[in-house]
């Protein structure tokens, strides 16, 4: 949510910041609505100074027997000015918030400019492509020939964008998760871990996920229950309103959260894409990272969780790309957002595996998240921010393809086997 006073001050950087997103000015527009909630301020305000003063004159007219008929006219008259103007105030203000709830956060001036995802810029490649001795295979026909990845039943019982895992690859994708929480969760070391770890609720109210901005734009992105519940597209929801509405000290910060939990996404905006395998599921596993800091800690906190993420993949040995998003990729409530992508063999690409967002203070004002600075009187707004930390089904993927072998089975990442119960090869189910 952006604040209508920084508009106020500074029209012509905010439509600049809207500019680069693609999107025409609107710092007119807002200003005349929020000068016209202003000015039904003020005349309420004058009405009701008005009619405390009268109130005073009629009085002391009664104390000296004298006539109040005028007075009590012009009194019966400015509460219907004050009715009416107080209506006006909070029918702007209602105005207001709607038009600013609808507008993305600005970008950093460090975000590169661009339409869309070709414009993204890489800022570094780690680890190489494996080099097959065979034509590699995507995870579906890798899965499927395991007998352990069953797209058929879960469309019968479910429908599309489903998948019914089995053994071993149920297995290998609950190691993948604990290998996660495990890295994430350890005593902080400098550029890893101390996160805590959270099982939060899957459902939530309306509140929660307008605070973290799915509401309410990306609303049809996303599933609801019958009785008004939202089932969390990502555990950032949750996590991130663990803050909605609190008071925390600065010496508390920054506030670190992880959650391995299932998503669940309509998958709305993006009909017919990704419609072959896993890498677009309407519900899937994934662990996530939420941080809460001061504005002068969150850059550092991007940087330093995006490490996170990507240490999950130098653990598994997996080839992966970190790009920055440019302005026309960036999701709605990012200031700064950096993809981590990882090699798949069997799309020959690098593909989104993690995402990173800086998000300021956008969700905090929406959820009225504060906290007291060590120094100085009064409260600040928190920043916040969230990541992939990874997306457990993509990392499924990314296992099944980089590590397969000629006959199908798959080679158990090292990192993985002491999860594994020691099995190094996953191989066909029997029978």
């Amino acid at each position: 949510m952006h604040d209508i006073r920084t508009i106020r001050d500074n029209p012509e950087a905010f439509d600049t910041g809207l500019k680069r997103r693609g999107l025409a000015p609107l710092s007119a527009a807002l200003l005349e609505i929020d000068r016209g909630r202003r000015a039904a301020i003020t005349q309420s305000e004058q009405a009701q100074a008005r009619r405390k003063a009268l109130s005073r004159q009629i009085g002391i007219a009664r104390g000296k027997g004298e006539p109040t008929d005028a007075l009590m006219a012009e009194v019966n008259g400015l509460d219907s000015v004050q009715k009416a103007a107080e209506k006006a105030a909070a029918d702007a203000e209602a105005a207001l918030a709607e038009q600013l709830a609808a507008i993305p956060n600005l970008p950093y001036a460090d975000v590169p400019d661009g339409k869309d995802e070709r414009d993204n810029k890489e800022i570094r490649r780690v680890g190489n492509p494996r080099n097959f001795a065979f034509d590699p295979k995507d995870h579906v026909v890798i899965g499927e020939g395991l007998g352990l990845m069953d797209f058929a039943a879960a469309a019968r019982m479910s429908g599309a964008r489903f998948v019914v895992i089995k053994g071993q690859l149920a297995r290998l994708e609950r190691a993948l998760a604990q290998l996660m929480l495990d890295l994430h969760t350890a005593p902080a070391e400098g550029a890893l871990g101390g996160y805590l770890e959270v099982d939060p609720p899957l459902l939530v109210r309306d509140n929660a996920v307008y605070g973290t901005t799915q509401l309410p734009k990306f609303g049809d992105d996303l599933f609801r229950t019958t009785n008004g519940y939202w089932l969390i597209p990502t555990a950032e929801v949750p996590l991130t309103n663990l803050v909605n509405d609190a008071v925390l000290d600065e010496k508390d910060l920054p506030l670190r959260y992880t959650a391995w939990t299932p998503c669940f996404r309509s998958e709305a905006g993006a009909a017919g894409k990704d419609t072959r395998g896993m890498i677009r599921q309407h519900q899937f596993p994934k662990v996530e990272l939420v941080s809460i800091t001061t504005p002068e800690q969150a850059a550092a906190e991007h940087e330093r969780m995006t490490g996170c993420a990507e240490e999950v993949l130098k653990r598994l040995d997996l080839p992966y790309r970190t790009v920055v998003l440019c302005t026309g990729d960036m999701g709605f409530g990012a200031h700064k957002t950096y993809d981590i992508e990882v090699w798949l063999p069997g799309q020959n690409a690098y593909r989104e595996i993690s995402s990173c967002s800086n998000m300021g203070d956008f969700q905090a004002r929406r959820m009225n998240a504060r906290y007291r600075p060590r120094e100085g009187k009064g409260t600040r707004f928190v920043h916040t921010l969230n990541g992939s930390g990874l997306a457990v089904g993509r990392t499924l993927i990314a296992v099944l393809e980089n590590y397969q072998n000629e006959d199908g089975t798959v080679t158990v990442p090292a990192a993985l086997r002491s999860y594994m119960g020691g099995v190094e090869t996953i191989r066909a189910a029997k029978g």
